[in-house]
């Protein structure tokens, strides 16, 4: 499979820049999720490496070699779109086939490959119905099977789950997973759910504005974050936001004061930064501990309640733009209305600069 490469890509529209020097260097046979919120970049990213957009500067090299001025066909990708893009008037067989009768391959070659992307996909049953006659997963499923057949050295995908339902959505990712690990394929994802991302990803690409703000792991950028918008977006529910002053600190470690008047000898290194304010104290929901403990407690009144049976959300007021989001046992009996206690362990928690910028902190589990 193939490797590619990003150098300073940029993309602009007139004089909306809209990639804005992006570099990246994805591994052969690994596994790259683009996610972000709606008009971050990332689809146009993809249609970058894809070749349906031409790139205003930089370099795209695939296995080394440079292809900005390569057609699609030429570049040795296929791509899954949203829409499943499926001839309604032919069978699955046809469908799949159809790329590579343009391309007058041999039709004994054609039927091999059709038969053993059937097999991968678990297609063989269906290969003489039409269209009309599948599930969305089934559909999907052939358009996958399309590509497959090509035998490309890159899978494209995007959004390519929007359209179905949550079930189908789950039985997709798997899908999806285990397709990567029998192709040993280099795939590039995008999604705008990070839970597929977290799931289905090598690594993950954070966009947003057009920039990368973090490349890594899933568990890298949900226990590391190196910013405020990638603290907020990995892990759900997003993690938990209290604006603060830093007013000191302990052995080079940072004490800070939240708005709801808690003061938390965090963990992170105060880095040279000056008591002041405009600082964010970050925590996770399922690092919060409900009826108070830790190493700092705040109160507030509870608003409401999401009781999913595994597990309890309670989402508590303290007064600031957005509630306080809390992981408690499914059998949690806090009901609305109730004065809540929360605990914070300093371990846990983030501290970000005015820049929004991640403090140095140990490593937390």
């Amino acid at each position: 499979m193939a490797t590619i490469k990003l150098d300073s890509v940029k993309k602009s529209f007139g004089k909306v820049d809209v990639i804005k020097g992006v570099d990246l260097d994805i591994k052969s046979q690994e596994f790259v999720v683009f996610v972000g919120p709606s008009g971050c970049g990332k689809s146009t990213l993809l249609r970058l490496v894809a070749g349906l957009e031409d790139i205003t500067s930089g370099t795209l090299a695939i296995d080394g070699r440079v292809v900005n001025t390569l057609s699609p066909s030429d570049r040795g990708i296929a791509m899954v779109f949203q829409s499943y893009a499926l001839y309604p008037h032919m069978t699955v067989y046809e469908n799949m086939a159809f790329g590579l009768k343009l391309a007058k391959t041999d039709p004994r070659s054609i039927e091999e490959r059709v038969n053993e992307a059937a097999r991968i996909l678990q297609l063989d049953p269906l290969l003489q119905r039409l269209p009309k006659q599948l599930s969305g997963g089934q559909r999907q499923r052939v358009a996958i099977g399309r590509a497959i057949v090509r035998k490309p050295k890159v899978f494209l995908f995007d959004e390519p789950l929007s359209n179905l339902d949550a079930a189908l959505r789950v039985q997709m990712r798997i899908e999806i997973a285990r397709l990567h690990h029998s192709l040993d394929a280099t795939m590039i994802y995008v999604t705008h759910d990070q839970v597929e991302a977290m799931t289905l990803a090598d690594r993950i690409v954070v966009l947003r504005d057009g920039y990368v703000m973090q490349f890594g792991t899933p568990l890298d950028l949900y226990h590391h974050p190196e910013n405020r918008f990638v603290g907020g977006f990995i892990g759900s529910p997003k993690m938990n936001f209290l604006p603060c002053d830093l007013v000191g600190d302990t052995a080079g470690q940072a004490v800070v004061e939240t708005v709801a008047g808690t003061r938390v000898s965090t963990t992170s290194a105060i880095n040279g930064q000056r008591p002041g304010s405009g600082f964010t104290l970050g925590v996770r929901p399922e690092d919060l501990l409900a009826g108070g403990g830790g190493d700092a407690e705040i109160e507030g009144e509870v608003i409401t309640v999401e009781h999913l049976g595994a597990e309890t959300y309670i989402y508590v007021d303290l007064g600031m733009e957005e509630p306080l989001v809390v992981k408690a046992a499914g059998n949690s009996a806090v009901s609305h209305g109730d004065r809540a206690r929360v605990g914070i362990p300093a371990a846990a928690c983030y501290l970000f600069d005015p820049k929004e910028r991640a403090l140095e902190r140990p490593a937390y589990n």
